[in-house]
């Protein structure tokens, strides 16, 4: 089945390569640039009208949303999902809405889940790198959350049942925006989080998992070191020293060492390879571009304990073939650590992206579908 799912995998990846691919001899004559040409790629496919939600768009403050809102008549008030997509900060779009059909991104994921948990979804719009560098998206989603908990009564959301959810940059994006709000109390409390294969920090790329599945679709070791760079500074002309651990001063790697680091990764998850590193020094000059990799808004898992004794319920599912993998397990142990709640879903089978093709016409895995009915079941427990 492993293998199965892998091969399957790289049928997707062969898509996605060939895509950057054609964008980078289009960049390179001038045409258009590459990022741009695969956002195009990912934008083409589209969906009908729901005939079960209410799916319209709106902006909070200065945020594009896309809400969707279940037409079933309700006895009492709903769930609210604040939705932050994945796509590296760089890829992902709600893209235009019309009454004969809507561009995909993640619009199947956030129909899913707002029929299928009975819940009012706000997929957030927010800016992409590299035009808009960090903290861009992030104050997007946070803004945007704001707004909504400031006006549940307009959407028929429960104030005790708020949850923000995210996948991959998104799952990073709805652990920052579940920090800032921790412990404020001029909103309603969030009532959990769901991050789905989160990437959360910028210390280590070379722990097991970035290991193990460095060559494994969809998400490649090296373009996931790119992607947050594309965040960070909207280049990546340190990713070299990213990859090799040297963009950090040995004095902070080692004070981070109690979060992050491959001896607080259960053993069974080292079997199938790994190599420690030694670790390295930076110059100054490196360090002085990417230290904001040490912001907890940046990185969550580097938060204090006093922040995350304060988060809401969490749900972490993390996945097996997936370089991301340990970055979920780091912060389910640093969350259980501090007295939270986790509800975890280990996708054994499971590869980076999966759960966007829970219903592909194409090409669907079983795994995909698993997790995102376990992500539901979750929901419906709130």
């Amino acid at each position: 089945l492993h293998l199965y799912n892998y091969s399957l995998s790289s049928l997707l990846e062969i898509s996605v390569l060939f895509a950057f691919e054609q964008g980078k001899i289009l960049e390179n004559i001038g045409i258009c640039t590459q990022v741009n040409f695969v956002r195009y790629m990912q934008g083409r496919k589209t969906l009908g009208a729901d005939a079960k939600l209410f799916i319209k768009d709106l902006w909070f403050e200065k945020v594009p949303v896309r809400i969707y809102q279940p037409k079933a008549p309700s006895a009492s008030q709903r769930r609210g999902v604040m939705f932050f997509h994945g796509g590296g900060w760089v890829f992902g779009s709600l893209g235009k809405i019309s009454s004969r059909k809507n561009i995909i991104t993640h619009e199947n994921l956030c129909r899913f889940i707002a029929r299928e948990s009975e819940s009012v979804v706000v997929s957030v719009g927010y800016r992409l790198a590299p035009e808009h560098k960090y903290p861009a998206a992030y104050e997007d989603c946070l803004n945007a959350t704001q707004h909504f908990l400031q006006h549940l009564e307009h959407y028929g959301v429960d104030p005790a049942r708020v949850i923000v959810c995210g996948d991959s940059a998104g799952g990073n994006l709805a652990a920052a925006v579940s920090q800032t709000l921790a412990g404020r109390s001029d909103f309603p409390k969030l009532r959990a989080q769901i991050l789905i294969y989160p990437g959360l920090q910028a210390l280590d790329f070379n722990l097991p998992s970035y290991q193990q599945n460095r060559g494994v679709p969809l998400l490649f070791r090296e373009r996931a070191a790119f992607y947050m760079l594309q965040y960070l500074n909207g280049n990546a002309t340190n990713l070299e020293e990213v990859l090799e651990g040297s963009h950090i001063s040995v004095d902070i790697q080692l004070n981070y060492r109690k979060w992050v680091s491959p001896d607080n990764i259960p053993e069974k998850f080292k079997v199938r390879g790994y190599k420690p590193r030694v670790l390295l020094d930076c110059t100054t000059e490196v360090f002085e571009k990417v230290k904001r990799f040490c912001e907890p808004m940046l990185c969550p898992l580097l938060a204090e304990d006093t922040i995350l004794q304060q988060l809401p319920e969490s749900f972490i599912l993390t996945c097996e073939y997936d370089v991301l993998r340990d970055d979920g397990l780091l912060y389910k142990k640093r969350l259980e650590d501090n007295g939270v709640r986790v509800t975890w879903c280990h996708l054994e089978d499971g590869f980076h992206g999966i759960i966007n093709s829970f219903n592909s016409d194409w090409l669907s895995f079983p795994a995909g579908k698993r997790g995102l009915d376990n992500i539901v079941d979750f929901l419906r427990s709130l």
